[in-house]
């Protein structure tokens, strides 16, 4: 099974995500956490599975939280067999 690794930023981005849903609603923070957590795993499944971004070893994963969601970069090194996620951002953050 592909191992999945966080870059320092990837963390950084859980965590301003986390501190912000928090000052929403804990349960709300809780879900959608759980909801990130439960996509990024499937990498470790299928890492091919992202959307590739042209012109670039990289990949986004989109995962769906109702009406928006959430975008996680990540490249994945079938030699080492592993996926490294690079960053986490709400889908608005891009616009």
């Amino acid at each position: 099974m592909t191992s999945i690794v966080y870059s320092s930023a990837a963390l950084e981005d859980s965590e301003r995500l986390v501190d912000f849903l928090l000052e929403q609603s804990s349960e709300w923070a809780v879900a959608t956490f759980d909801i990130i957590d439960h996509g990024i795993s499937l990498l470790a499944l299928h890492p091919n599975i992202g959307h590739p971004i042209s012109g670039t070893e990289l990949k986004e994963l989109v995962i769906s939280r109702g009406r928006s969601g959430y975008i996680a970069l990540y490249e994945f090194d079938p030699l080492t067999d592993q996926v490294l996620i690079l960053a986490i951002r709400h889908q608005r953050e891009l616009e």
